[in-house]
């Protein structure tokens, strides 16, 4: 199955004129546009909230960054672990 050429295009072009009329083919193209421009602004919105989700996840909270600082500051001060910047 291939891609469509021009013949085939003109052919569906001149069926949606019979079809709609050529007072309706405007607003029908209209409306596909917009259609596809709303489906557009959801999928970039689904997008922008996963990478939202998923930087949530990987970035550590205030207080989980603080809590390992002092640990390690506590391993450091018992000498039980090398000197390790965060």
């Amino acid at each position: 199955m291939g891609s469509l050429g021009g013949q085939e295009m003109i052919i569906i072009f001149l069926i949606v004129l019979l079809l709609f009329g050529a007072k309706k083919l405007p607003e029908l193209a209209r409306g596909v546009g917009k259609s596809m421009g709303e489906f557009k602004k959801a999928r970039e919105d689904f997008e922008r909230e996963i990478t939202k989700s998923e930087d949530e996840v990987k970035t550590p909270t205030r207080d989980e960054a603080k809590a390992k600082e002092d640990e390690i500051r506590i391993k450091q001060a018992a000498g039980s672990e090398p000197v390790e910047k965060v």
